[in-house]
């Protein structure tokens, strides 16, 4: 066998929706079905992960954000996807070196708590790391009392400046983030390190920096593990895999399929999908998925995918600019689209979030981003929904 399918998909570091398609498959069946579970394990991972990345570093506010989810995340390949994938959403750097390697991912991150317990004093293991790393020297300072850990590594830092060399910062891991994080930088400012960076880890997620931030706390770079590469509080995305059309050869009609369900956000849509990104002001204004067959016109109807009574009315000459999404990746089995680094699918993302309005980006109640029906692609669907009813 021979793959020989075409499939068309949304580049990655687009912004995409709920019910929108991401990667439409069109070949002989059995090979359309052979490539679904590697789809889905692939897309519906690294999305979610770098989803939840674009959140944590949206609340990071232009601080960075290093992804330290190594030693959690599930499973060695698991961990790699999840540490390519937080840096595409947004993350500075991962502690992940093989990463690191692999993707051309900048490398980050400081000693662990067992550096300190290897030596007879806090004091002497500081030192030990000043001098084995003395370009790149960030101390963790709560291995046993923060803040005398804190007066532990200006010590050496003030040794480190004598010889030329200069303390990166400190790491605070536990405790009351906020209260040791202002007690610090009292500390580091009185002492002459105000350039000295403090580095927070200890279960954080975009929620935990957005009220530490409240709080004043005086963190400047944050370290995310757990609750990143692992999307500690949604673990999972619901992406699915669908028949949408079928046909005997490659000349006959195509024949439109629905997937049934008594619920309706499990009815699938019919159709050669496309999705058309709508621009008004330099701003995403909304998304209709539409039937290749059947393209928009000078004017968009939405329909709703679930309420057909909410619809949306865009004229043709108030639109700026619109865009599909789903691209030719492969033609008759060839990869026709080259791949781009983690760095440039990064840009992508950053530059893509500031197309769309704060409000549909906030975490409480944010504002719904208009996604429907093409309003021919609506009443299709609904015609064979009823149809497989009896109606």
């Amino acid at each position: 066998m021979e793959f020989s399918c075409d499939i068309h998909g949304v580049p990655e570091g687009t912004i995409v929706f709920p019910h929108e398609p991401l990667i439409r498959v069109q070949g002989p069946l059995y090979q359309c079905q052979l490539i679904e579970t590697m789809l889905l394990n692939t897309i519906n991972f690294e999305t979610l992960i770098a989803t939840k990345a674009a959140r944590i570093c949206q609340a990071a506010q232009g601080e960075p954000v290093l992804e330290f989810g190594l030693r959690r995340a599930q499973g060695i390949d698991g961990s790699l996807s999840a540490s390519r994938a937080a840096y595409i959403g947004g993350c500075a750097a991962t502690s992940n070196v093989l990463a690191g390697k692999l993707f051309d991912i900048p490398v980050k991150g400081t000693h662990a708590h067992s550096w300190i317990m290897c030596f007879e004093s806090e004091l002497v293991a500081f030192e030990e790391y000043a001098q084995s790393m003395p370009n790149n020297c960030v101390f963790l300072v709560d291995t046993y009392d923060t803040l005398e850990g804190v007066k532990k590594a200006i010590e050496v830092g003030k040794h480190m400046r004598h010889c030329g060399h200069e303390m990166g910062g400190i790491r605070l891991d536990s405790g009351d983030l906020a209260y040791l994080s202002i007690e610090a930088r009292k500390l580091l400012d009185a002492a002459g390190f105000p350039k000295a960076v403090i580095v927070a880890s200890n279960d954080l997620d975009e929620h935990l920096i957005e009220s530490l931030k409240a709080q004043g706390a005086t963190i400047s770079v944050w370290g995310v593990g757990t609750k990143l590469s692992t999307a500690y509080d949604q673990p999972a995305l619901g992406g699915v895999y669908k028949l949408s059309a079928i046909r005997e050869g490659k000349h006959d009609p195509w024949n439109y399929k629905v997937k049934l369900s008594e619920q309706m956000e499990k009815i699938s849509t019919p159709g050669i999908l496309q999705v058309r990104r709508v621009y008004i002001n330099n701003q995403a204004h909304a998304d209709i998925i539409y039937s290749e067959e059947c393209p928009p016109d000078d004017v968009f109807d939405l329909v709703d995918i679930f309420d057909s009574t909410r619809r949306k009315h865009i004229e043709y000459d108030d639109i700026d600019d619109s865009i599909d999404l789903l691209l030719p990746i492969f033609e008759k089995g060839k990869c026709t689209f080259g791949s781009q680094c983690a760095r440039y699918v990064r840009d992508q993302v950053a530059v893509g979030l500031t197309k769309f309005h704060s409000g549909i980006k906030r975490f409480a109640n944010p504002h719904e981003y208009p996604v429907g029906l093409e309003k021919g692609l609506h009443e299709k669907k609904q015609k064979l929904i009823m149809e497989l009813r009896g109606h």
